[in-house]
């Protein structure tokens, strides 16, 4: 990664706002849009570098241009308006998480303009991109790749690319997935210690140096016996993250039945007013269950 690339940043939420900071502290040279132009003003007070009132502004003069917004309409919208400034040759790396579908359909449309695609997603939620450890999944050309590694750096843990376009978002659903059953089994575990008399914290800390442990056992088992649950990756994104796994497992014929029914268990929490705690709050579904 040189001091000199210019780069541009499209979206600057909870995971994008961290990212496009560890690229300036690298010393690339970074222009930001984000829809509220508050958000991108405050980045640039922190970090130094410019900000584009447009998106075609931003990317016009980048090598390469990043973007993590919301969903395959948010991304749709933005990489069109992106791929009709950037100049020939340049890159447009996608951290959304979002349909295979919608990557490959973007790898195309870029291919025909002479620019070549990325999709990114990551995982890690707002506490990894600010520690700038997240895990990035890829899919694209061993060239997009081989020119993206460097940046992806700046960030990430772990950054590989998977396959042809899609597969970055392919593994991003197989992430998802192992997520979603993760978090109920260790919501049901820790009622269940409840119940039984057990002090919870007491269970997780013997069982999680045994086979039961794993990273949301380690990060949010405590927080979740106390009913803490405002760390980052809300149950809205998940539940918008499931029904991307579920749409692709009708395509290719997989069965997904634990996934189906812990997507069922987050609209619960959803209807309860939810939707915007972080995904460990599907333990208070079952605490809620227990009581009645």
């Amino acid at each position: 990664m040189t001091a000199s690339a210019k780069l541009a940043f499209l979206g600057l939420g909870v995971m994008g706002y961290p990212m496009a900071g560890h690229l300036a502290a690298r010393g690339a040279s970074v222009t930001v849009f984000n829809r509220t132009s508050a958000k991108a003003e405050a980045w640039v007070g922190q970090h130094k570098g410019a900000m584009a009132a447009r998106i075609e502004d931003a990317v016009k003069d980048a090598a390469i241009v990043f973007a993590c917004v919301g969903n395959d309409d948010d991304i749709r919208d933005v990489a069109t308006r992106a791929f009709a400034a950037m100049p020939a040759g340049a890159l447009f790396v996608d951290h959304t998480t979002a349909s295979a579908s919608v990557a490959r359909d973007l790898a195309d449309a870029a291919a025909a303009k002479g620019l070549s695609f990325l999709d990114a997603p990551v995982s890690g939620g707002q506490a990894g991109a600010e520690k700038g450890a997240l895990t990035i999944m890829c899919g694209g050309t061993d060239e997009a790749f081989a020119r993206a590694e460097p940046f992806l750096q700046a960030y990430a843990k772990m950054a590989r690319l998977m396959g042809p376009s899609g597969h970055g978002q392919l593994t991003k659903m197989v992430n998802q997935i192992c997520i979603a059953g993760l978090v109920q089994a260790l919501s049901e575990g820790i009622a269940f210690a409840k119940a039984s008399g057990l002090d919870p914290l007491a269970v997780v800390e013997v069982i999680s140096k045994g086979a039961a442990q794993s990273w949301q056992m380690e990060n949010r088992a405590a927080t979740m016996a106390a009913g803490q649950f405002d760390f980052g990756f809300a149950v809205d994104w998940m539940r918008k993250d499931l029904a991307i796994c579920l749409a692709e497992a009708r395509r290719n014929g997989s069965a997904l039945p634990v996934t189906a029914l812990v997507d069922q268990f987050y609209a619960d929490v959803q209807a309860s007013g939810g939707g915007r705690l972080d995904t460990s709050s599907l333990i208070t579904r079952l605490a809620t269950s227990l009581k009645g």
